[in-house]
């Protein structure tokens, strides 16, 4: 499935951030807070999604953001934000994994909002992604996702993504048990 004609990708830039913050949060708060924020949750919104902190990711040339947007208006040239991929290269998995050659890339994040889900926004987001870490000569692209996202887990699976290991993600307090999950990049296999 590809996603639909009135959806356009295009790179971020800096002045994305506001939006790429914003979306990011409602999309983590889905996902995290399903039984209400806790104050753990808020002070990490509030500091890793802030429109700052966005800024300096967009700002940083390892790191390649890609937007869905889509377009709306009386003449269709209203651009409003509903999904974003970003990629860092030159950041090893946190578990050993056989690398094809070249750096490795991690994906970072892949947030669709959620009406936007199953439209095929997130399969060409991943692929735009890839295609954007091989570019910068990185012959695997990884990831972390949540362990009790079955979703989330499901789809990369489905686009031949491989469990390479398990992993925490810890903010405050708490830890989060992530798989890390690895795909070997076209050309350099």
């Amino acid at each position: 499935m590809t996603a639909p004609k009135t959806i356009t990708i295009r790179r971020g830039r800096e002045n994305d951030a506001l939006c790429v913050a914003v979306l990011a949060t409602q999309v983590f708060l889905d996902t995290y807070a399903e039984g209400g924020i806790r104050p753990d949750l808020a002070r990490e919104v509030l500091t890793g999604y802030s429109q700052e902190a966005f800024a300096r990711r967009l700002a940083d040339p390892a790191t390649t953001f890609l937007l869905a947007e889509r377009f709306v208006g009386e003449k269709g040239n209203e651009r409003h934000l509903v999904a974003f991929a970003e990629v860092t290269v030159n950041r090893p998995p946190p578990v050993d994994v056989e690398s094809p050659g070249g750096a490795d890339a991690e994906l970072v994040r892949l947030y669709v909002q959620r009406p936007f889900q199953g439209k095929g926004i997130g399969t060409d987001l991943l692929h735009r992604a890839e295609q954007a870490a091989s570019e910068q000569d990185a012959g695997a692209l990884w990831l972390s996702a949540w362990s009790g996202n079955r979703t989330a887990l499901a789809f990369y699976r489905a686009h031949g993504y491989r469990a390479a290991g398990t992993s925490e993600y810890v903010f405050e307090d708490r830890r989060y048990e992530t798989t890390i999950l690895v795909k070997a990049l076209p050309g350099l296999e």
